[in-house]
């Protein structure tokens, strides 16, 4: 079953949250187990986004966060926040491809 992580944050600086993004991708190149993310900004409050993170199963995205990496990334992203970034854990139950 597909599992699906959902990080809500807030942030002023995107710019630096985009390049922290993109170390992380080089980082974990072939280890990593999250396969696609999308990124979303809130109309309504310009600095807050939504960041769905798609995975295999639960058991890969929790290997996923079990790296050191992704472990210094969740870290580095906490301090580009302007408060504590939020988490959704779903198991992906239906998927329509439209």
């Amino acid at each position: 079953m597909g599992f699906v992580q959902v990080i809500e944050f807030s942030t002023n600086r995107l710019g630096e949250m985009e390049s922290l993004m993109e170390e992380w991708l080089k980082a974990t190149e072939g280890t990593r187990k999250a396969h696609r993310a999308i990124l979303g900004r809130d109309r309504e409050t310009p600095d807050r986004y939504v960041q769905v993170v798609e995975f295999p199963s639960y058991a890969e995205a929790m290997e996923n966060s079990a790296m050191p990496e992704t472990a210094a990334f969740a870290e580095r992203m906490t301090r580009l926040c302007a408060s504590p970034p939020t988490f959704r854990n779903l198991d992906v139950v239906r998927v329509d491809e439209m």
